[in-house]
């Protein structure tokens, strides 16, 4: 089992920035992946980004591709989602995940989920 705790989001003027905190009870094995989602009211869940441990490798959703970054922190178990140029569109629950997956953007591959952090951009 992996727990996974959001933490980070806030209120932020548009065109501000966040840094959403993931940070994971163990290491998943290597082959995981992590995983930032997205919902917005009435909306259903986005992917936003994925970083693989092994590698570092990282994919990013068009949306948010040079806005956002996703970097990993090894030796704190702990995944980061840097937003920079926020946009209102850009509110909704944020959620980490872990899974073992290629398929980054769906939900389904994804076997852990966090609680989820709040994060709303005002116009």
């Amino acid at each position: 089992q992996v727990q996974l705790v959001e933490s980070g989001g806030g209120l932020v003027q548009a065109g501000g920035s966040l840094r959403l905190s993931c940070a994971a009870s163990r290491r998943p094995f290597s082959s995981y992946a992590m995983g930032w989602f997205r919902q917005a009211p009435g909306k259903e869940r986005e992917f936003v980004g994925a970083i693989t441990w092994r590698g570092g490798n990282t994919y990013y959703a068009t949306s948010v591709k040079g806005r956002f970054t996703i970097y990993s922190d090894n030796a704190k178990n702990t995944v980061y989602l840097q937003m920079n140029s926020l946009k209102p569109e850009d509110t909704a629950i944020y959620y980490c995940a872990a899974g073992v997956t290629t398929n980054w953007g769906a939900p389904r591959e994804y076997d852990y989920w966090g609680q989820g952090t709040q994060v709303t951009v005002s116009s």
